[in-house]
């Protein structure tokens, strides 16, 4: 069956080998592995998911009740501010519902105590693996979470968990070490709650990781603290290398020997991490570097007006040509939920194909969605 382009195709068959891996080491390590919507948000695919995982988290009143609605399950809620009209509802409806600093969960204190929320407070415990400042959050000046200083000796009455967030597409010794730095500053807290959420980053599903050290660690850490529930929502290990973006070429342009492949597609519209990470998407066919049998270079440019939609040299094994197919990989995650209208300009097909090929559910943008969006 032809795929349309632009779309995302999201691949059900690489979905569900992912969603095996990561309840496999959930049941190994005996701890709860939930989907963080911030990475992945295509509700169509929450049916197969909620097969695999317990829940999912938000980190807004909009994602919460999207899981509530589509995944079926109660949220797990962190925001690092709550909108005082909104928060009773959220707090009524959370599994889990985490406050980033002490004021708020004192200011809240009546609402939360009133429905008994079970609520947990975000901490800093100083360290990530993160080089990125932009997706670095343990910056002991930072706005995410309390650090040591702040915490009282004892935790605050009611509270009964613990939220750390410091990785990014991080390997198993990272978890290891965000575990002993948050045992070495809060383990008096350890001791005395009920959960601890390590957040996410976890890339458990992507090749070479050390899935036996991920397991031991985490059975390690439950054994010091049995009174622990122990919970991590990664969102690009669930989707991680499930699906990729398609392009098309619409025109070339030539400036003094350079050539730019026009694209259907826009990287500050729908790709937007590679141009804030920065990271260099990988392009079916071509190479990011110049090597033998790749003789061809084009920059690939986006559709809008933003004089930096482009990106710099790929190498290709033959001339491009107006209606040639880019395929752009590993798209699934933080894409949709990142991409923009910016200059009106189309949004791509979402596509859920099935293991047989088939699409199983297909969704289109066409005017009345940038209308709406705009007014």
């Amino acid at each position: 069956m032809a795929l349309p382009t632009p779309a995302f195709i999201i691949e059900e068959d690489l979905l569900r080998r992912n969603l095996e891996i990561i309840s496999d080491v959930a049941s190994a390590a005996g701890v709860e592995i939930i989907l963080a919507l911030k990475a992945f948000a295509f509700w169509p695919a929450f049916p197969l998911m909620s097969e695999y995982l317990s829940g999912a988290t938000a980190s807004s009143l909009n994602e919460a009740k999207l899981i509530k609605t589509q995944f079926g399950r109660r949220p797990h809620v962190y925001a690092p501010v709550y909108r005082p009209a909104e928060f009773k509802e959220l707090a009524g409806m959370a599994e889990h519902l985490t406050f980033n600093t002490l004021t708020e969960l004192e200011r809240n204190r009546p609402h939360w105590e009133a429905l008994g929320t079970n609520v947990g407070l975000r901490v800093n415990p100083q360290y990530s693996p993160v080089e990125t400042d932009l997706y670095n959050p343990s910056n002991k000046f930072g706005r995410l979470g309390e650090t040591l200083p702040n915490l009282p000796t004892k935790p605050p009455k009611g509270l009964k968990g613990l939220h750390i967030h410091t990785l990014c597409e991080s390997d198993a010794a990272a978890t290891a070490t965000l575990i002993e730095r948050t045992r070495a500053q809060f383990g008096h807290y350890l001791e005395q709650i009920e959960w601890l959420n390590l957040g996410g980053g976890h890339l458990m599903t992507r090749e070479g990781y050390d899935l036996d050290l991920l397991i031991t660690t985490l059975q390690n850490l439950r054994e010091r603290y049995p009174n622990l529930q122990v919970i991590l929502e990664p969102g690009s290990a669930h989707v991680w290398q499930t699906g990729y973006l398609s392009a098309t070429v619409l025109d070339i342009v030539n400036n003094y020997g350079s050539a730019t492949l026009m694209l259907d597609v826009s990287f500050t519209c729908h790709m937007p991490d590679t141009l804030e990470m920065p990271y260099r998407p990988v392009v079916r066919g071509a190479s990011a570097t110049e090597k033998t049998g790749f003789a061809y270079p084009y920059r690939l440019g986006g559709m809008s007006c933003l004089a930096g939609d482009y990106l710099d040299t790929y190498y290709f094994k033959q001339p491009a040509r107006v209606g040639d197919t880019l395929i752009f990989e590993d798209m699934a995650h933080y894409t949709t939920v990142k991409s923009t209208m910016f200059n009106g300009v189309p949004h791509p097909d979402i596509v859920l194909v099935g293991e047989a090929g088939e699409i199983v559910y297909r969704r289109s943008f066409d005017f009345a969605d940038y209308e709406r969006r705009m007014g």
